[in-house]
């Protein structure tokens, strides 16, 4: 990711274009000359956006934003997420207000064209444990259940429990009841998972004109027919990702390796890998369902919504059915999705801008007060809890800890010793410089253990330091990994999100600090 933001050559092959707002006009007019012919794949998707949004309240402004994706001139940003419960952690926050940003920015710069935000629900996933539950007040709040399957198809039973527990842990303000409002009706009024998340989603960014797509639908996944006929016929997304790893820099890890067949058999409660064998046959794993090649297709053909990309195809399945310029992700789905130009390309897709969506890293005016009483800075908090001890202690201590000087000093008495031994026997030479090494070592053990003994004298101050820095990065992971953003609105409510989205720019890459009142 560095070499990405930093535009080192290594990388330049595996993107299509950099993310600057000037970039964005060769990439509307080719994305505009792939969907000149889609008119079709156009209403299709309005027609299955209105579909979702049936029955849904406060929805003018994604109507509006609907409406507009029937325009040719029309195209959408978009970021991806799981189903996580409650959100999971705070980065979900970050991912969709970039996406919201960025389509600001770009109807500013771009009025010709219109822009929509989309969030894809990953509702196809079936990795439970990873989404099923959120932290809040440092305890993990968990929902038990027993479904397998796609997680958005998920029947919203014994999220009652989870809504008790959240009950219990929350405090009493008007923005936590706010909190426990916005669970029940997003959890216990809807029927999945994939509904509740949309409920959940909407109640935040309605007034973006966020659009939440849900791609398990039979009228998307149709149109995917031909690129999942080839998972069949000549394994394409197969041999082109292995094309990419095979000349992949060596210094980069390879974040997912594919496989023969890049599609998940999804039906009822059962998503489970397509397992390519000999002979052009096909198994289901974990099941006793086999198919031949002519049969599996036959399924294809009559039922595509039993069928699901895996994190190889889904990227395909995303920029084929949305006018897309842009995704938006974190670090690991940027790696993964560098993997896939040369599959985009083999497929005649375009590919689109890869976007790092911003880190934050949210302090209070208290926390900040208590950094400039400490001597330091926000940055000096991301270093590593010994480089800090050794930082406070090199700070507050009324001694001198650096010994550069005395070894300075040193060195320059040891020239006229090394002149002396220029004259003389090559044997004086070596002793010279062994003196000189055990000197400088002493010094430096000596400067190590005042270090050590100011470190125990200072011990107050260091453990202020520590408790600060665990605060803003709980278990030596960054905040927005962690923490749910249930942590701040109880305490701020909605300026908390109004606050995000004044100061997120997604064009801006570097680490953003965000400091609210105490």
């Amino acid at each position: 990711m560095k070499d990405y933001l930093d535009e080192k050559p290594d990388v330049k092959s595996l993107y299509h274009r950099f993310p600057n707002i000037k970039n964005f006009e060769n990439q509307i007019e080719e994305k505009s000359i792939e969907w000149s012919s889609k008119s079709l794949e156009r209403q299709n998707l309005v027609n299955v956006l209105r579909n979702q949004y049936n029955g849904l309240e406060d929805v003018d402004k994604v109507l509006y934003n609907i409406d507009l994706l029937e325009k040719e001139n029309t195209f959408t940003i978009t970021t991806g997420h799981q189903l996580n419960l409650f959100t999971g952690p705070l980065y979900f926050f970050y991912k969709i207000i970039d996406t919201i940003n960025l389509t600001n920015k770009l109807r500013s710069f771009y009025p010709k064209y219109n822009f929509v935000p989309i969030y894809w629900m990953a509702s196809e996933d079936h990795d439970f444990e990873e989404i099923q539950y959120f932290n809040y007040a440092g305890k993990k709040i968990v929902y038990e259940t027993d479904q397998t399957g796609a997680v958005g198809r998920f029947e919203n039973r014994e999220l009652d429990k989870v809504y008790k527990v959240l009950e219990l842990s929350l405090g009493k303000s008007d923005y936590a009841q706010e909190l426990l409002q916005t669970f029940e009706k997003a959890y216990l009024k809807t029927s999945s998972l994939s509904e509740a998340t949309r409920v959940l989603v909407h109640n935040f960014f309605k007034d973006d004109g966020l659009l939440i797509l849900d791609a398990d639908d039979t009228t998307l996944k149709r149109t995917m027919f031909p690129f999942f006929k080839q998972e069949f016929t000549d394994q394409k997304s197969y041999n082109q990702v292995n094309n990419t790893l095979s000349s992949w820099p060596d210094k980069y890890k390879v974040q997912v390796n594919p496989r023969e067949n890049n599609l998940f058999y999804l039906k009822d409660n059962l998503r489970s890998r397509i397992i390519s064998h000999e002979n052009d046959t096909y198994s289901i794993d974990g099941t006793d369902l086999k198919f031949d090649k002519k049969e599996i297709l036959e399924v294809l053909n009559k039922y595509p919504e039993r069928f699901s990309p895996n994190v190889i195809l889904r990227p395909i399945y995303q920029e084929v059915i949305l006018p897309n310029l842009c995704y938006i992700g974190g670090g690991g789905e940027m790696a993964y999705w560098l993997q896939l130009k040369q599959m985009f390309d083999s497929y005649n897709v375009t590919f689109p801008i890869l976007l790092l969506r911003n880190s934050v890293l949210i302090a209070t005016e208290k926390q900040i007060r208590k950094l400039t009483a400490l001597k330091l800075s926000v940055q000096e908090m991301f270093l590593h809890p010994d480089k800090l001890k050794e930082k406070v202690t090199n700070l507050h201590s009324e001694i001198e800890i650096d010994f550069s000087n005395q070894k300075s000093h040193l060195k320059k008495q040891f020239q006229d010793l090394y002149e002396i031994a220029t004259k003389t026997d090559h044997s004086f030479y070596g002793a010279v410089a062994a003196q000189e090494r055990k000197q400088i070592k002493g010094l430096e053990n000596l400067e190590k253990r005042l270090l050590t003994a100011q470190k125990r004298k200072l011990k107050d101050v260091n453990e202020r330091a520590l408790k600060l820095q665990e605060q803003l990065f709980p278990n030596g992971n960054l905040q927005e990994r962690v923490l749910n953003f249930s942590s701040f609105y109880e305490k701020y409510g909605s300026q908390w999100l109004e606050k995000l989205k004044s100061n997120l720019n997604p064009f801006d890459l570097r680490f953003t600090v965000i400091k609210l009142p105490d």
